[in-house]
């Protein structure tokens, strides 16, 4: 009496621990032999163990049963019937897979376009479901919504930081990319009551050096920054005031890229921090970059201003006038990105309306962070539950998404998006939940 066993290889990315129960093949005349016997192995798609079974008769415990029938069964038979009930079990286990954790079921598709549109200092419910926001309420219900995503921090800052470098480096104020301790400027003041007090300037790696890597390319569009390429705090200001506006339009504590040393000494600023008249000659054209940030202004963005020549609806005192404002400016930049020619081209492109924070309000009942959320950590001491919206050119509509994502996770998503296997800093926190934001991003059409 002999055990037959044969060894065939599964080439499906999937594993399974299964047994099987064998019957023997004898010899004529000979008696007292085993019935069955039980042979264990294990199934490793696409790894290196192989699966062993007898030849004649085997019953598979792995969810399902296969009988093999016959006197004699050839290799090659053997492995079609193995095969069509690996491909059963594989197709099984995908299904489960997706039914368990949605969120990260499936590749992302490459996309060649992400603009990520930025508004400041509003909460979920102070956006979602209110009337003062027709926009951008009418593109969440079209398109795809984001019901609990949240900041990293307060303030506004480290936020922007966050979105391109994976950590907040520290930085828990709203001072000059340059500030360090030390530093005399009256635009580094907060040193006086923050301890410790990180270097502004960021030399760790950032998702502007991964594009850049891989012959991406990039731009910050910024409304009311002086000029291309400017490292102006503030604009205009008391020494460069511009007659009948506010003070403090753009602030570049909005521009997170100007944290990192990479952009600051980069020889081609000016042709990468710009204009919103810039903007609208790169949609016009078609000629826009492969990832964008697109900061309206302080009166345009929700956020507000406070002193001579601001508007009544940009007023820090006008909740109500403050987002209708940016709503109409937030639907019209949409408007312009969604009829510019690259968008209606076969390749992948979408639009993220996020906020940096929420509110900050004093009194806080609700989860204020997720995915690594710590009161005390610097990094994820949280910025509240915020609206973020994915539009899409060839994805899902109509998508409501309860998955808990954060800035982190959309990081992550624009590095998959990209083709990017380097996660920053807390973008590969998979263990503490940072997931790939892909049921707003994946293709349907």
């Amino acid at each position: 009496m002999t055990w037959s066993l044969n060894e065939v290889r599964i080439p499906e990315a999937l594993s399974a621990h299964c047994r099987w129960r064998a019957t023997p093949t004898l010899g004529g005349g000979v008696h007292g032999a085993p019935a069955s016997k039980e042979i264990y192995g294990t199934v490793r798609l696409q790894g290196k163990d192989s699966v062993k079974r007898p030849c004649r008769q085997a019953e598979a415990h792995c969810g399902m049963t296969s009988e093999l029938r016959g006197s004699k069964l050839s290799l090659r038979e053997e492995e079609r019937y193995l095969g069509f009930f690996m491909r059963y079990l594989a197709v099984v286990l995908v299904a489960v897979l997706k039914f368990i954790n949605p969120a990260n079921a499936g590749d992302l598709p490459r996309y060649d376009h992400i603009f990520v549109i930025i508004a400041e200092n509003h909460g979920f419910d102070q956006i979602i479901g209110k009337s003062y926001a027709p926009n951008i309420n009418q593109l969440a219900a079209a398109y795809g919504l984001a019901t609990n995503y949240y900041g990293i921090v307060h303030p506004s800052e480290a936020n922007y930081i966050a979105m391109i470098g994976g950590d907040t480096f520290g930085v828990r104020d709203d001072d000059a990319w340059y500030c360090r301790r030390g530093h005399p400027d009256r635009h580094c003041a907060s040193q006086r009551s923050t301890d410790p007090y990180f270097d502004h300037t960021v030399t760790e790696r950032s998702l502007v050096d991964q594009l850049r890597e891989r012959n991406l390319t990039w731009k910050g569009y910024y409304e009311s920054i002086p000029a291309p390429g400017s490292m102006a705090v503030y604009f205009p200001d008391a020494q460069n005031p511009v007659a009948g506006q506010p003070n403090r339009l753009y602030a570049a504590k909005h521009n997170g890229f100007l944290n990192f040393k990479t952009v600051q000494t980069d020889p081609n600023l000016a042709t990468k921090i710009v204009s919103f008249d810039q903007l609208l000659e790169d949609l016009a054209s078609g000629q826009v970059p492969n990832y964008a940030h697109i900061v309206p202004n302080q009166c345009n963005n929700m956020h507000g201003l406070s002193g001579p020549d601001v508007p009544d609806d940009c007023s820090s005192r006008n909740d109500v006038g403050r987002i209708a404002r940016g709503d109409r400016v937030i639907g019209e930049l949409v408007a312009k990105i969604l009829a510019s020619p690259m968008w209606s081209a076969q390749r992948h492109a979408a639009v993220v309306i996020t906020w940096d924070e929420d509110h900050d309000p004093r009194e806080k009942s609700d989860p204020q962070g997720c995915c690594g959320f710590d009161p005390e950590s610097l990094a994820n001491f949280g910025g509240g539950r915020i609206p973020t919206i994915v539009i899409t050119n060839h994805g899902p509509r109509g998508v409501t998404d309860s998955t808990l994502y954060n800035h982190y996770s959309l990081l992550r998503t624009t590095q998959e998006a990209f083709g990017v296997d380097e996660y920053l800093g807390h973008a590969k926190d998979e263990h503490l939940g940072v997931k790939t934001m892909t049921p707003l991003f994946e293709v349907t059409n």
